[in-house]
């Protein structure tokens, strides 16, 4: 009997005025980077948290915390990839993933098929199980307002 387990994700990154955008290990010219301990990209970062949660493995923070110096910067496929190893350890496979990024700008359709690409290359699943999805906030609330992007996870394992 198969053993399916689903898990979801969040995170948030506010932008700074300098760095790098980058989500979903793909790199996007835009004016604005985001204000975080490691590399920002906050689609990595739920989309581990999702997996996480769907092995029974904790969280992002309980494995790479924001205090520890030597994820100061780090690249967060990097990160992603010692997951990939805890969810195999525990038995079990990736069947696919669907996100949903939240940013006002810059406009991600562009940039949606090379970020699904990425993803199933880091995943080492089928490209056609992997569905990032852009939407706005109409103006509300900090993502909203342009001031930050937000990221939902959800994940099916199977064992």
């Amino acid at each position: 009997m198969d053993d399916y387990r689903i898990g979801s994700g969040y995170d948030i990154h506010r932008f700074s005025r300098s760095g790098v955008f980058i989500l979903g290990n793909v790199e996007i010219d835009f004016k604005k980077g985001f204000k975080a301990h490691s590399d920002g990209d906050v689609l990595i970062h739920s989309l581990i948290d999702a997996l996480l949660g769907a092995s029974g493995s904790g969280d992002i923070g309980r494995h790479f915390s924001d205090k520890d110096p030597q994820f100061k910067g780090i690249n967060s496929a990097i990160l992603l990839q010692k997951v990939i190893v805890i969810v195999k350890e525990k038995g079990f496979s990736i069947v696919n993933a669907d996100i949903t990024v939240i940013c006002e700008k810059p406009k991600l359709a562009p940039h949606i098929d090379s970020i699904n690409k990425r993803l199933a290359e880091l995943l080492g699943i089928e490209r056609e199980r992997i569905n990032v999805k852009a939407k706005t906030k109409e103006r509300c609330d900090a993502a909203g307002k342009g001031k930050a992007v937000e990221v939902y996870s959800t994940v099916l394992l199977k064992k």
